[in-house]
């Protein structure tokens, strides 16, 4: 995990593959890649990528959200959400929203970079993705107000071609759209998620990761 973890911080330092890795898993309710949102009223979040090594395996973290009457019922993501006028910056947020919402521990996370920041126009959000390393298999317990479950999949799970797939998503009572995903345990991981999930392996493909599921 060492070697891994110098790679990813030179590749984070460079520039990053962005909106181009991030749209190849864009629904069909998202703007060309071409338009400029207005973000000038958006809200500010962040989440926090976690990377860590179990027997060999490297693993992240996702979180599927319970059903509840809002914007992302049900869905899975990353652990995060909005930056707070206490937080010192986004890294601060992702830290703080990953130890409220899962209990990962602060303290064992050593953060290496960001990912290419993402407007979700459902809810007005610009998120911004940090990429930490866990030393450590992390004990982990759901909030049980905000998570219905932890998932934890190996990160060569989603290079895997038959674990994506499109079909149609509600979003809300009166709109569906054709949405791409990965299956995670017959989870369907999409929107947002499912396109920063989509720059992060371009950046596991660049510092040469080809471990197998």
């Amino acid at each position: 995990m060492n070697a891994l973890t110098d790679r990813l911080v030179q590749r984070l330092a460079e520039p990053l593959p962005g909106r181009e890795a991030q749209f190849r898993m864009a629904s069909s309710f998202r703007a060309p890649q071409g338009y400029v949102p207005d973000l000038s009223t958006a809200r500010i979040g962040g989440v926090l990528i976690a990377l860590f090594e179990d027997d060999g395996v490297v693993r992240t973290v996702l979180m599927k959200r319970p059903d509840y009457d809002g914007t992302h019922s049900g869905q899975v993501s990353f652990p995060g959400g909005k930056k707070e006028l206490g937080d010192a910056d986004i890294v601060a947020t992702a830290l703080r929203e990953a130890y409220e919402e899962v209990a990962m521990p602060t303290m064992d996370v050593e953060v290496i970079g960001q990912l290419t920041e993402l407007y979700i126009p459902a809810s007005n959000f610009l998120v911004h993705p940090v990429v930490g390393i866990l030393r450590q298999v992390p004990i982990l317990k759901p909030d049980t107000r905000e998570v219905e479950s932890i998932l934890l999949p190996p990160v060569a799970h989603f290079f895997r071609p038959e674990i994506i797939g499109e079909k149609s998503v509600r979003v809300r009572d009166d709109l569906m759209i054709r949405a791409p995903y990965y299956d995670v345990d017959g989870h369907t991981v999409w929107g947002a998620t499912a396109m920063l999930l989509s720059e992060l392996m371009q950046v596991m493909e660049d510092v040469g990761f080809a471990q197998k599921v």
